[in-house]
């Protein structure tokens, strides 16, 4: 009688044992163990150390003006008929307009790290977002998986991995320690270096700023950061129905969120695109005697949704609450990026500055803000509506006004373009991907184009350009899209199963392309599905 009732009793604390072995059983792995590349690292620091002489001669001053999440068609210079952004124009119109500008990633970080290094990111395993937090163990997978995750119409969905970064491994996540920044080369050559905006390429000691080349740093760590205290008097404050949002909001300015100057969190009042704007001035101002390299990677429009009320109410007719506050976002920034060029006017250096703009990828979307209309899909995506942003140069010495360049070209391409204009002699230790556009703008009967194919990858969602062919291909779901872009921008006619030979050609040059590749330092957490009608496209973030 004993026995059964110890049996009886037994059973259900066995099964309550078993359970809680089950689901607080540590996900976190050594299989995502980053390891320093110390011959790499020598070699950056050999490079570094070279004595190049001081040139006599004024070299021309850098500008990158990198947007966060502003789509192709969202500004007036691509179509946009509601938003005027004169400013942002501007730069194209006195300079170059590339048409067909890729990113080498639909999202914010990997792209940002193709940017800065010139090097397809997947060549030093940067192919995924650095992710602050995974699940620590099966409870809190099935509960993300089923309860957060899994809520009715989000897009996004939690990852099938099972294994993932250990706390000390994620403190690793960052742009490796291996890779030479523009700002490194920069400094190399005697250019006072700034940062002055998002960063987003790592925000433990060794990834900061300070440590990859940048003189000064004035912006915040993360993907993102409030524009202003929600509760200040004049701020427009907007949430979206996401649970990404919900997350923004929560994190505010707190931890690598904050925002700092030179490493040390500051409090600031200021309107954020504001003041991002009066600080690469002041940056202009303090070096307007020597050479300077000026990165100023702008947070808008990219979520928190908040503006300034004063032009919250410029845009009072447009009813959608979501596009109006993005509208007074993007007005806001076109008006930031105008007092740059006005300062560089003024202070006589428009002549001798190359300056860029670009966005770090397409509009986002699942905010319901934007739509990349009448390009298909958008951030997180590998449709061109993620990929195909705006992008333009300016030399006035070198770049005739109102040139258009209409053949496909990268991000990458900036680090060659500004490297070759100051004759900068590069590392022979790794491979870059960019070319020098300036040749190609200048020379109107050059033939060639700048490169062959575009490449694309993160994770099983993939993609190739080549010529007027796009090849998409989702591992995930073993489908594959087939596009002519010069007949079918929008990609709406799938060509798989009428060009099979192209698009066999197309996966060959991809899988080429994948070999030289090195596997992914840090794994995706989330799955994003994108919907056209009857497909699905899926991304790995």
């Amino acid at each position: 009688m004993k026995l059964k009732k110890i049996i009886y009793f037994s059973i259900p604390l066995i099964i309550i044992v078993f359970l809680g072995v089950y689901l607080f059983y540590p996900l976190s792995s050594d299989k995502y163990r980053i390891e320093t590349e110390e011959a790499l690292i020598n070699a950056k620091n050999t490079y570094l150390q070279e004595v190049v002489k001081t040139d006599t001669a004024r070299k021309p001053n850098i500008i990158i003006i990198l947007a966060d999440d502003l789509g192709k068609t969202d500004i007036s210079l691509f179509g946009n008929p509601n938003l005027q952004t004169p400013n942002i124009d501007a730069i194209g119109k006195e300079g170059a307009i590339f048409t067909e500008a890729y990113v080498t990633s639909p999202i914010c970080a990997p792209s940002r790290a193709g940017l800065l290094t010139g090097r397809y990111q997947q060549r030093f395993g940067m192919e995924f977002q650095p992710q602050p937090v995974y699940p620590k163990n099966r409870f809190e997978y099935l509960y993300g998986k089923y309860f957060i995750y899994g809520v009715k119409e989000n897009a996004f969905s939690l990852s099938e991995e099972l294994e993932f970064p250990t706390q000390e491994q994620i403190h690793k996540q960052g742009l490796p320690l291996s890779e030479i920044t523009l700002a490194d080369i920069f400094k190399k050559y005697h250019y006072q270096t700034a940062i002055i905006g998002k960063w987003h390429l790592g925000y433990e000691e060794p990834f900061i700023p300070l440590k990859r080349g940048f003189d000064y740093q004035y912006g915040f760590y993360e993907a993102f950061s409030l524009y202003a205290d929600s509760a200040q008097a004049g701020i427009v404050n907007q949430t979206v129905d996401e649970f990404a949002d919900k997350f923004v909001w929560e994190k505010g300015r707190k931890g690598p969120h904050a925002i700092c100057r030179n490493h040390q969190v500051i409090e600031e009042k200021e309107y954020l695109t504001d003041e991002i704007a009066k600080e690469a001035i002041q940056f202009i101002d303090k070096n307007k005697d020597k050479p300077f390299f000026l990165y100023i990677p702008f947070s808008a429009p990219h979520t928190p949704f908040q503006a300034t009320k004063a032009y919250y109410d410029k845009y009072a007719h447009i009813k959608d609450p979501y596009q109006r506050i993005y509208f007074a976002m993007i007005h806001c920034l076109d008006d930031a990026v105008g007092s740059i060029m006005t300062k560089l006017k003024k202070e006589g250096l428009d002549e001798n500055t190359i300056v860029f703009f670009a966005s770090d990828n397409g509009g986002a979307t699942y905010t319901k803000a934007t739509t990349n209309d009448p390009l298909k899909g958008g951030k997180f995506t590998n449709l061109e509506g993620g990929l195909n942003v705006p992008m333009m140069v300016r030399w006035k010495k070198q770049i005739k006004a109102g040139t258009v360049f209409t053949q496909p070209v990268f991000l990458l391409d900036i680090f060659a373009t500004a490297t070759a204009a100051i004759n900068a002699q590069l590392p022979k230790d790794r491979k870059y991907d960019g070319v020098d556009l300036i040749p190609f703008l200048k020379n109107k009967e050059n033939t060639k184009v700048p490169h062959q194919y575009i490449c694309w990858r993160n994770g099983y969602a993939k993609a190739i350009r080549k010529g007027d062919w796009k090849l998409i291909i989702d591992d995930k779901t073993q489908k594959k899209y087939l596009y002519n872009l010069k007949e079918d921008k929008n990609e709406k006619n799938n060509l798989i199963s009428q060009k099979n030979s192209i698009a066999d050609e197309l996966f060959k040059q991809l899988q080429s392309w994948e070999k030289e590749l090195k596997a992914p330092l840090w794994p995706y957490v989330m799955n994003f599905e994108f919907k056209v009608g009857e497909e699905v496209f899926y991304f790995a973030i």
